[in-house]
């Protein structure tokens, strides 16, 4: 049977819901609120490794949503732009309901499994979504000069305001995976309870920067390590092609095995930090989870291969009434493949929209 742990006070969590005695579950549940499930993985799936692969190669039902493309000016120093796509309800009542911006995480962009599938759910309760790109995700390499890192939580403030003040939203919620996880939180608590934001949720969050990514260099996570770096070097060299007066050539950035060594040698360089421990300090939401106001839900899994938590994190987590901190045995890596059938397979994204909805309000507007 697996253990429980629950921290029940002014709607803090930190719980395992995991139960197989039917029993137990029935008392759990008169405790929980009713947005949060127990979470049972999918059978075979009870290795963190195993979730978070089958997780991103699971072939999901066709992506159908017709969506409107638009780039959205992010610094008007340099003109850096992102690439969004916006689902809008119809007219009356637009603006009254609850807007969704998701963001990916590390590599992915708005056409990431994840993004869409939490998309149709938003979108089948009645939200409006905005499938955030992080800058040069998505195609968008061209849009801007920069590279982009875990620290940009402005983007997505720039890309809340412009929308909130287009469309007289009234409503907005984040929600983010793993590095975008990061950015949603820094941005909730640069703002506290800033107008229009109302809610907040992430899953699987880079919040700890530093640890998760020496946790990338640890042996049985070279693998995804290596993907990563395959593809932030990709991108590097798509950069340096595009403008090569501020980038020099990526032969001669010398060896990089590592992430950490990837934000020393390029990350820091190019977004003026002092070194790579300077950028995961000051990028990492860890250091602003303690002054976030607005209802907000973390869902994080404890077998999950290389996102990590410090103690003194983990405390501010438990501490801040206004987060509600879930924490399973299982899930992986932004995964939760769920035993149930159905559209809760994914578990994490009906949590998230269940909680978004209970926390913001019913949208279903006009």
């Amino acid at each position: 049977m697996a253990s429980i742990r629950l921290e029940w006070q002014s709607c803090r969590v930190s719980v395992i819901p995991e139960i197989h005695d039917i029993k137990e579950l029935a008392a759990m549940s008169s405790r929980l609120p009713e947005w949060l499930t127990s979470f049972q993985p999918r059978r075979g799936l009870s290795n963190g490794h195993l979730q978070t692969i089958v997780g991103n190669f699971l072939p999901r039902p066709p992506f159908r949503l017709v969506s409107v493309a638009e780039t959205v000016e992010v610094d008007p120093a340099d003109g850096s732009r992102v690439l969004c796509h916006c689902h809008w309800q119809a007219e009356p009542g637009r603006g009254e309901r609850l807007t969704l911006i998701l963001v990916h995480g590390l590599e992915g962009s708005s056409e990431s499994q994840y993004i869409q599938g939490i998309t149709a759910r938003a979108w089948a309760a009645g939200c409006n979504v905005i499938r955030m790109n992080m800058r040069n995700c998505g195609g968008a390499d061209a849009l801007t000069p920069t590279l982009y890192h875990s620290g940009l939580s402005g983007d997505v403030g720039a890309v809340a305001r412009h929308y909130a003040e287009r469309f007289s939203l009234a409503r907005i919620a984040l929600v983010g995976y793993s590095m975008g996880g990061n950015l949603v939180l820094k941005l909730a608590g640069e703002w506290g309870s800033q107008s229009p934001l109302l809610s907040v949720a992430a899953v699987c969050p880079a919040i700890d920067l530093a640890v998760g990514a020496d946790a990338l260099h640890e042996p049985l996570n070279r693998g995804y390590e290596w993907r990563f770096l395959h593809r932030l070097m990709e991108r590097y060299t798509r950069k340096a092609e595009l403008f090569p007066k501020i980038y020099v050539p990526a032969e001669q950035l010398g060896p990089v095995r590592s992430i950490r060594q990837f934000d020393d040698k390029v990350v820091a360089t190019y977004f003026d930090f002092r070194d790579a421990d300077d950028y995961y300090y000051r990028a990492a939401s860890a250091r602003v989870v303690d002054r976030i106001a607005v209802p907000t839900l973390i869902l994080c899994a404890q077998d999950d291969p290389f996102i990590r938590l410090t103690p003194e994190t983990r405390a501010k987590l438990i501490a801040n009434p206004s987060i509600t901190f879930v924490e399973t045995r299982h899930g992986g890596h932004c995964a939760y493949l769920s035993r149930n059938r159905g559209d809760e397979i994914h578990w994490a994204e009906a949590v998230a929209i269940r909680f978004l909805l209970a926390e913001a309000g019913h949208t279903n507007a006009g």
